[in-house]
């Protein structure tokens, strides 16, 4: 960085390469009459050498050899160079513009609730039912900003696998390596149970906007708490209710026969409920048949429930014309001063 001190235009370093690329230019465009100013001497001595009268002086061969002082009459010319280039670089206006931003944001707390029972093993979406709920848990918590979420996993019970944080590593970790169908014991469907699990996290929440996605594949069979009431209880406390239904009606492959054909079972799924749930907690409800739709759905999500950001921005913008222009003023004194002088009398051959 250039030393922007009081004496700092006398450094050099405001003509290396580093220096120039560090500005941003206001005028830009005057840059491109750089190049003229060489252009402009060049045919100045082409012409000079054409029209200049010359003295025809008789000298022995060993007396016409050129003075080395011959070449100080460029000097004049030089630092007319020098200030005309000097000129053209401050009417370019260089500068550097710091820019500052503030941004903060209403954070928004998110509890995904995962349906892990024996039936998330079904095949109509790839691998399964699960890991693809897994796979777009993922993406969507990769794809949020600044907001806290939790982990709810649930079957026969429900379990809560991680509180609210903003820690997207470790609830990555979470889903790779605690979301699995061995985690809880007891067998079932306890979709009442896990809201209000969801709901306990919940409680202490400060959040503008608190937010509950449920993705289930079957009825309420097992808890002791009605889905329905713990919905109501959950929407006591502000909270939203988004439900996905995952799966397909009908035959659906679980598992191969003996002969490494797919076994097909009957599946059905109480999306009356699930419908109720998310009515009652001010959401949506949303059915997934394969690995696509439920993508969307997480999808839709994320643009419903993203949080309010506001930035400010300050810019603070330098100019350093006037160390340019001062040089130009430097270069045209010595100019003046050589020109006065022996230097531009020099007798040339």
């Amino acid at each position: 960085m250039l030393d922007e001190s009081k004496y700092s235009w006398l450094s050099l370093e405001w003509f290396t390469p580093t220096g120039f690329q560090s500005f941003d230019w206001a005028f830009p465009i005057f840059l491109y009459a750089l190049p003229l100013v060489l252009i402009l001497f060049l045919l100045k001595w082409l012409i000079g050498t054409k029209i200049k009268q010359k003295l025809p002086v008789a000298l022995p061969k060993q007396d016409i050899e050129r003075s080395w002082t011959s070449y100080l009459r460029v000097i004049p010319n030089l630092f007319t160079a020098l200030a005309l280039a000097m000129l053209i670089v401050a009417l370019a206006r260089p500068q550097r513009t710091n820019e500052e931003v503030e941004q903060w944001t209403e954070g928004i707390d998110i509890v995904l609730i995962i349906d892990t029972s024996e039936s998330m093993q079904i095949e109509d979406f790839k691998p399964n039912r699960l890991e693809a709920a897994k796979q777009t848990a993922r993406d969507f918590i990769n794809g949020r900003f600044q907001d806290r979420i939790g982990l709810v996993i649930f079957s026969g019970d429900a379990y809560s696998l991680s509180p609210l944080t903003t820690d997207y590593e470790l609830l990555g970790s979470f889903i790779d390596t605690e979301v699995d169908f061995g985690k809880i014991e007891n067998r079932g469907t306890a979709i009442g149970s896990a809201i209000a699990t969801g709901t306990n996290r919940m409680t202490e929440s400060t959040a503008a906007s608190k937010v509950m996605i449920l993705l289930s594949d079957g009825d309420n069979t097992a808890g002791n708490i009605d889905p329905i009431t713990a919905a109501e209880l959950a929407a006591a406390y502000g909270i939203k209710i988004y439900t996905i239904g995952i799966g397909k009606d009908g035959k659906v492959p679980y598992g191969k026969d003996f002969f490494g054909r797919p076994n097909y079972i009957e599946n059905t799924l109480d999306e009356t409920t699930l419908r109720k749930i998310a009515e009652i907690g001010d959401g949506q409800f949303y059915r997934a048949s394969d690995n696509e739709a439920l993508s969307n759905v997480f999808s839709l999500i994320d643009q419903y429930e993203k949080a309010e950001i506001k930035e400010t921005r300050y810019k603070n913008t330098t100019d350093f014309y006037p160390i340019y222009a001062k040089w130009g003023l430097v270069f045209f004194i010595l100019f003046m001063l050589s020109k006065s002088t022996f230097v531009s009398n020099v007798l040339e051959d």
